[in-house]
């Protein structure tokens, strides 16, 4: 009895670890259909670029800049969004930024390095020893 109950309790322990660690793959949120929906958003709601950035930067530099820069700089963003949303609404179907259907363009506030999401983990696969990673140098061993 004893060694079936031990046996039982490693079976038990070996199954639940195993499932620890399983995941989604990085950017298995990312779908055409995401891709479509963030196409028609940047279309419609990019010309909100001009206001938010002249609340902006009024609130950073100051009156004149908030009218003037602000302005300047959200019509640039409106412009670039809804460019984007053209671009991703014709290719919505293919995956084109580095074969995901991921936006080709970076948040504001974010960086360039793997990002951990609470739901989904690491935005993509973490570099691996020997593997191409992103530094144009190689380190080869002499025999």
């Amino acid at each position: 009895m004893k060694k079936i109950l031990i046996t039982a309790i490693a079976l038990i322990t070996t199954v639940t670890c195993s499932f620890a660690d399983i995941q989604a793959p990085p950017g298995s949120t990312y779908t055409s259909t995401r891709k479509l929906g963030r196409a028609i958003s940047n279309i419609l709601y990019g010309v909100m670029e001009i206001p938010e950035q002249i609340v902006r930067k009024n609130a950073q530099y100051g009156r004149k800049a908030g009218y003037t820069y602000g302005a300047v700089d959200g019509t640039r963003r409106a412009f670039s969004r809804m460019g984007y949303g053209f671009y991703e609404l014709f290719t919505f179907r293919c995956p084109t930024y580095h074969g995901t259907f991921k936006p080709p363009y970076e948040r504001c506030g974010t960086d360039n390095n793997m990002s951990m999401n609470v739901h989904d983990g690491l935005s993509e696969f973490p570099p691996v020893l020997g593997a191409e990673g992103y530094y144009s140098h190689v380190r080869t061993q002499r025999f």
